[in-house]
């Protein structure tokens, strides 16, 4: 990819182009904002975007690089400061904007390398100038171990030195003119006192690059003197202004380099001990079941469309959001796409409700091949924020092309003009080692009041976006790292043992308990509790895992995993289980509630235990399943303000006229739940474990 490097002369854009290098990308290019004349601060700019301290030296890198250098002004300022960027001809990144569309047309790039590590506000910034551009942002450094990255920078020959401190335990008389390798263990020292962030991401430091493997020549500095801007008694922040510098010539071994080895992927190595025995991988043998008919009239389980009611907190669910294409009625799948969206709108909208405010989908396709055209409509349909998404292929009906059934949520001013759970969205595009980036329009998650709603992670490699080579154990591995990565990126504290229910999909049974012992094990590894029998208790209290077979994942993927996340604390959640005999089933319910109290989830599997070649009977068992349901949810605690939203039932496709399965559940929830009755959703599988027909996930909010 031919890539415009963004630098400001510091360490961490220098650093970023040799992973875009190593990554195999060609820079063609260097792209520079400096103040503008006009502003009277000709040195440094206080500016959300850009470091601007050392700009006057920045001329030198396109001799240094031997690359073109392109420099723009900053003339806006920042005004739009939200979390969600928007354009606005008076912003500041409007200036970048120019910028790069004159480096696009002028160089053909398609990528920018972008030295951002932790600041969400730049990352939004950029990634949307690159959307507008259709660049695509590569940011190598993003969410790295600060500590470990700078330790990185060195070993590589990144020479560098500080030239602004603005922290406390920096002293401009000590520190600037100092080199990264000599400042290493007092920042260190700062980090574990006093949280000073090691690669100055809190503003503590700046850096300028003096000679990095990729240049051609090194930068000398002959002459700098010390600018104070502020003599703060504590913090005092002063930066070098330099006065003369010059080009060296470098020896023959210059351009060679090295960079740490990309750690987006993983290996099993060892690990083996974690997964069942090839024995245990063996499915079950099905079960011929004949059931006795119960003269319901027949019709398409996908065409009944349905709601929870509206909870307290603002939450509602949607289902039954059917595409269906009819070729012989002259129908494509775009035009079915659109009519299946458009009713979604019509119904939200007598609800009060907007495509904006869906907070999760679940987009269930009967061809992965169709994929492409349903996400072009569907792209169309969200704005720069868009739902967090799980995507899979199972066994629809013939001639639908997709069902959906989404989350939304209506967050509203409160009567003290503070907005009542907020909604915050994660949707990162730039290219990284840390996790995918968006591969389509969902975000990796969104956060509403305390709980996290994850988009399905399979197992691409982040750094070069293809699938994970190794197997089913090792997508296993990846892609349930992304699901920790974005968690503890939502909010620093969280980890898997704030999942309150996983739903893992597989494409083959043997899978199933692959997933199950790589669960269980990533839990284990969560924070250890000193009572031993507390801790055996607490394993029951982080997450409700469903496993499921579905026929195919985006990708060709053998697993994707999803979960929603609760920032509470996991040992105070309340957990219980119930179990019953029905008609030769058996029947287990759990279920854990946050303690917050504000959101539960129940896990019900109906499971055949007593073959028989006689007729089952579906009315009972299914009778006996919701009053166990209705049970769950009356047993929650007084000060629990969920509502049921969804009761989402998998089901063994070979097994189940799905027609009459839907039929039955409906009848069933309306007679226990009344207009307490949450949304309606059938997912016909390929297999679930053991001897299990149905699994039914319910979500409370």
């Amino acid at each position: 990819m031919r890539v415009v490097a963004l630098i400001s002369g510091g360490k961490d854009s220098c650093y970023n182009m040799m992973q875009c290098a190593a990554a195999g990308h060609h820079i063609v290019a260097l792209a520079n904002l400096r103040p503008a004349e006009n502003t009277g601060r000709t040195d440094e700019l206080d500016s959300y975007m850009y470091q601007t301290v050392g700009h006057h030296a920045i001329d030198l890198y396109a001799d240094a690089l031997d690359l073109p250098l392109y420099r723009g002004f900053i003339k806006g300022t920042s005004i739009n400061t939200g979390r969600v960027y928007t354009a606005c001809q008076e912003d500041e990144v409007e200036d970048l904007y120019h910028l790069m569309k004159l480096v696009k047309d002028k160089e053909g790039v398609e990528g920018v390398s972008v030295g951002a590590i932790l600041s969400d506000y730049q990352r939004v910034r950029v990634e949307d100038v690159c959307r507008r551009l259709n660049l695509q942002p590569l940011a190598y450094l993003w969410r790295q171990n600060q500590e470990i990255l700078l330790k990185e920078m060195i070993s590589s020959n990144i020479q560098a030195i500080i030239i602004k401190v603005a922290a406390f335990g920096l002293d401009p008389d000590k520190h600037l003119g100092k080199t990264l390798d000599q400042m290493v263990p007092h920042l260190l020292e700062l980090s574990e006192k006093y949280g000073v962030h090691v690669c100055g991401e809190g503003g503590e430091y700046e850096t300028f690059t003096l000679d990095c493997p990729l240049f051609k020549k090194k930068i000398v500095v002959d002459s700098a003197e010390v600018i104070v801007h502020s003599a703060d008694a504590f913090a005092p922040v002063a930066y070098l202004h330099f006065s003369k510098l010059h080009l060296e010539n470098k020896g023959e071994s210059s351009g060679m380099f090295m960079v740490k080895s990309c750690s987006c992927e993983v290996t099993c190595n060892g690990d083996d001990d974690i997964f069942p025995s090839s024995e245990e991988d063996e499915p079950q043998e099905n079960i011929p079941v004949i059931w006795k008919s119960l003269n319901h009239n027949s019709l398409d389980f996908t065409q009944t469309f349905g709601s929870s009611r509206k909870s307290l907190s603002g939450y509602q669910w949607f289902s039954g959001i059917t595409a269906r294409c009819l070729p012989s009625q002259g129908r494509n799948a775009q035009e079915a796409a659109r009519e299946a969206f458009s009713s979604l709108r019509a119904n939200m909208t007598s609800e009060g409700l907007k495509p904006k405010d869906i907070i999760l989908v679940h987009l269930y396709m009967k061809s992965m091949k169709d994929f492409n055209v349903i996400n072009s409509v569907y792209v169309t349909e969200f704005d720069l924020c868009p739902p967090a998404r799980v995507c899979v292929e199972t066994l629809l009906p013939d001639g639908v092309l997709f069902c959906i059934d989404c989350l939304a949520h209506k967050y509203d001013i409160a009567a003290d003009d503070v907005l009542c759970d907020e909604k915050l969205v994660m949707h990162v595009q730039s290219i990284s080692h840390w996790a995918p980036a968006n591969i389509g329009p969902y975000s990796q998650s969104i956060k509403v009041g305390d709980v996290l709603y994850s988009a399905g992670q399979i197992a691409l490699v982040p750094c070069t976006m293809q699938l994970v080579s190794g197997g089913i154990r090792t997508e296993a591995i990846v892609s349930l790292r992304h699901v920790e990565r974005v968690l503890q990126a939502m909010s620093h504290s969280t980890a898997l043992h704030h999942v309150i229910t996983a739903s893992c999909y597989v494409t083959d049974s043997k899978h199933i308990p692959i997933a199950h012992s790589l669960w269980q094990k990533k839990l284990g590894e969560c924070k250890k509790v000193e009572d031993s029998e507390t801790y055996r208790d607490a394993t029951g209290l982080w997450g409700l895992l469903t496993v499921v077979v579905i026929s195919r994942l985006p990708r060709d993927a053998a697993v994707e995993w999803h979960v929603v996340a609760v920032i509470d604390d996991p040992l105070q959640r309340k957990h219980f289980a119930m179990k019953m005999l029905s008609e030769g089933f058996q029947i287990e319910c759990e279920t854990v509630e946050s303690s917050s109290a504000s959101c539960a989830s129940i896990s019900i599997r109906l499971s055949l235990i007593s073959p028989s070649a006689s007729q089952l009977d579906l009315d009972g068992p299914l009778h006996d399943l919701v009053h166990m349901f209705r049970q769950a949810v009356e047993k929650l605690s007084e000060d629990c303000r969920a509502s049921p939203l969804s009761f989402r039932a998998f089901f063994k496709d070979d097994i189940f006229d799905a027609e009459t399965l839907q039929i039955g559940l409906q009848e069933c929830l309306e007679k226990y739940l009344g207009k307490k009755a949450p949304a309606l959703i059938l997912v016909p599988v390929v297999d679930l474990p053991g001897k299990e027909v149905i699994h039914v996930t319910c979500w409370l909010s």
